[in-house]
């Protein structure tokens, strides 16, 4: 298994996950010719996926999804919830899943996993091939115990570092969008993410991709600093994923061959 991500913030956000025999897209929040060529650019053409996961109808989740399922006659996977939102409006090929599901795609066994955000039924996914597990663990306010279940036991883990509470009240936006993101149904802070570190079972994890990262409430060094003296960083490679560029293409497999520890972690 290989992950690369397409971009990742409040502009835009998609995952691309290739088992050798299954390809997917998890979310698109990118206007179609951008995830076109930032797929391309990874190698991909847009056709050949097998299917588009999706977590969620917020735009920065969902903005391309139609026009590229449309353009490549593409199945997309999501929750009720998230169909009956007018940005989905126009979707031909749709696959009904709900919260909980376990289904497959190719070799890819996928669980759709509930998570609390402020969206109509939100998902994150945890996909499995052979035996590895990788975790997308974004856009929820709060860590649950079924989160700290669900996002257990993975080799590798893209998981939300959003924003700093003390960046986030101090900055520009309104006071309605800062009770919101900082709410149990918003963004996780860097520390949450760390406590979820804490108490989830990492001991197979061999990759953390630092994502969904506030460029106005965030800044890379304050995730890194969440990060130091938790006992993973000595087994664990960590990536931060930008809005503008993702990441490019990491293989899950002989991780423990791929550890590039961020200078000043540890």
């Amino acid at each position: 298994m290989r992950i690369a991500l397409l971009g990742s913030g409040s502009k835009g956000n998609a995952t691309l996950v290739d088992t050798g025999e299954t390809l997917l897209l998890i979310d698109c929040g990118l206007p179609r010719e951008e995830a076109e060529k930032r797929l391309a650019f990874r190698g991909i053409v847009a056709g050949d996926l097998d299917g588009i996961l999706v977590t969620h109808e917020h735009g920065d989740h969902c903005r391309g999804v139609v026009p590229l399922s449309k353009a490549h006659s593409l199945p997309v996977f999501l929750t009720a919830g998230t169909a009956s939102s007018r940005k989905l409006q126009g979707l031909r090929s749709g696959v009904v899943i709900r919260p909980g599901d376990r289904f497959d795609i190719g070799d890819c066994r996928i669980a759709a996993e509930p998570v609390p955000h402020d969206a109509r039924e939100p998902v994150q996914f945890c996909l499995q091939s052979g035996d590895c597990k990788l975790g997308i663990l974004t856009d929820l306010g709060s860590v649950t115990p079924h989160v700290v279940r669900a996002f257990s036991n993975c080799d590798a883990l893209v998981l939300e570092f959003n924003h700093d509470p003390v960046m986030l009240a101090e900055g520009p936006y309104p006071k309605s969008v800062k009770t919101r993101v900082g709410g149990a149904f918003g963004h996780l802070t860097n520390q949450q993410a760390r406590q979820f570190l804490d108490h989830a079972d990492t001991a197979k994890l061999k990759m953390l991709f630092v994502a969904h990262i506030s460029e106005q409430n965030n800044a890379p060094e304050l995730a890194d600093a969440a990060l130091k003296g938790w006992p993973g960083l000595s087994s664990c490679a960590v990536i931060h994923a930008t809005q503008e560029a993702g990441f490019e293409w990491h293989t899950l497999d002989g991780l423990n061959q791929q550890l590039e520890i961020r200078a000043g972690l540890g």
